[in-house]
């Protein structure tokens, strides 16, 4: 068995609902909870507001033969968890995902991102 202590980064494998999909590349994700915007008056910075932010896993996905992409526009109530090289596992729980897919033929592309209140790092 290879010797992986010192890896960081790499290969990556998602999962919804215990249901694998092959990832083409492009594994994203923030389990970030708040969102800051900066204050700034026109004498100084006054400071900054808080407002909820939804976490998200996002990733470019093959369009594999049996794959059928409209179902992923329905996804609601998903969990997904994504397992990346450095021994950390993502898990998105309760999720949804938005915008609409587009497959890019010339790679048999589509992109996907969910977003939850509720994203962990583990």
């Amino acid at each position: 068995m290879a010797d992986t202590t010192n890896r960081l980064a790499g290969v990556a494998y998602v999962t919804v609902d215990g249901q694998s999909y092959m990832l083409a590349g492009d594994l994203g994700y923030s389990p970030s909870k708040i969102s800051r915007e900066t204050l700034v008056g026109q004498d100084r910075v006054h400071g900054y507001s808080e407002k909820p932010h939804a976490g998200y896993i996002s990733g470019t996905f093959r369009d594999a033969g049996g794959l059928t992409v409209a179902a992923f526009n329905a996804m609601t109530n998903v969990t997904v968890v994504a397992e990346l090289a450095n021994g950390k596992t993502v898990i998105l729980r309760n999720g949804w995902t938005i915008e609409a897919q587009e497959v890019k033929t010339s790679e048999g592309t589509f992109e996907v991102k969910w977003e939850s209140p509720s994203v962990e790092e583990a």
